[in-house]
């Protein structure tokens, strides 16, 4: 009896140029370590099964439990990794597979030693043309347009839907952003409140989307630095144009000599009279002659 054939791999390669990745430096400045290791655990996952991985409702929170991170950490991370096509979006939108053409770029390689003698026969979420796999991978195609056209029969459905979809989420987004704002609390200062828009907008053109608590705690930030609307305006613009991601108190300029005199001045605010020093000086002479000659008369 012919031993079964294995599917998944003991090891999988890792390029050394990994952190050079233009997709994987966003991945870590975004997310930092943990985006990193959730996405060497999907790899890992993926590799052990073979080319692809099928999720289920329950699968984000053994993730959670394995690398001791949130639930919301890991769906955002998750959500990232579809957006940037480092998995196919389509096929786990419409599978709830992890999966994707480089993976199984590589998955051919990796086999490539044990499948050339015996080839391995691949039936379901095969992504490659038929151009870009090998010989020794044989796909059914019956079977793998059979889930295709599964998939597709449910896109149908739902592309007629899409439109209302799009339309709906739309208008969440914008309830959303009203919530969040009415959430955190607009500044009652206009122009203070559209700096602050324009640092939320910089920082989100940065690829750092902040959530509700995190926009309500640099507002108290910026609030505890000033209690001057016209600083708490400069400050704010400082930390745009300087691409920061918090806010700093702004240095102020040394006063210029003249200015820290005029400070100095304890009459500067009222009015300075102009004498004639040589006409006061004739009226108190003649004031002392009258004087004088009062004394001799008496």
């Amino acid at each position: 009896m012919a031993r079964p054939q294995k599917e998944g791999l003991d090891y999988f390669s890792l390029d050394v140029n990994f952190f050079s990745d233009k997709k994987i430096k966003i991945l870590k400045a975004r997310y930092g370590a943990d985006g990193i290791t959730l996405y060497l655990y999907l790899l890992c996952e993926i590799y052990n099964n073979g080319y692809y991985l099928k999720m289920d409702d329950d699968f984000e929170f053994i993730i959670s439990d394995d690398l001791s991170m949130s639930v919301d950490k890991v769906k955002q991370v998750l959500t990232f990794l579809l957006e940037r096509s480092l998995f196919d979006n389509k096929l786990f939108q419409s599978d709830a597979v992890l999966t994707s053409t480089g993976i199984q770029k590589r998955y051919q390689l990796m086999v490539k030693s044990r499948a050339v003698k015996n080839p391995i026969k691949v039936e379901r979420f095969w992504l490659l043309k038929k151009e870009e796999t090998e010989t020794f991978i044989k796909v059914q195609s019956s079977l793998n347009k059979s889930e295709n056209n599964a998939s597709y029969s449910r896109k149908n459905v739902l592309n007629s839907e899409n439109n209302t979809i799009k339309e709906s989420k739309g208008k969440e987004n914008k309830e959303k952003e009203i919530k969040i704002e009415e959430w955190c609390g607009e500044f009652e200062n206009s122009e203070l409140e559209s700096a602050f828009k324009l640092f939320l907008s910089c920082r989100k053109a940065n690829g750092q989307n902040l959530n509700n608590e995190q926009i309500k705690l640099l507002r108290e930030e910026l609030t505890a630095l000033s209690d001057q609307d016209q600083e708490r305006i400069a400050i704010v613009k400082k930390a745009a144009v300087s691409n920061w991601k918090s806010f700093y108190p702004v240095k102020k300029k040394p006063m210029r000599e003249e200015q820290r005199k005029a400070a100095t001045n304890k009459f500067n605010n009222f009015h300075q009279r102009d004498y004639d020093f040589e006409e006061l000086e004739k009226q108190l002479l003649n004031a002392d002659q009258i004087k004088i000659e009062g004394e001799i008369n008496e």
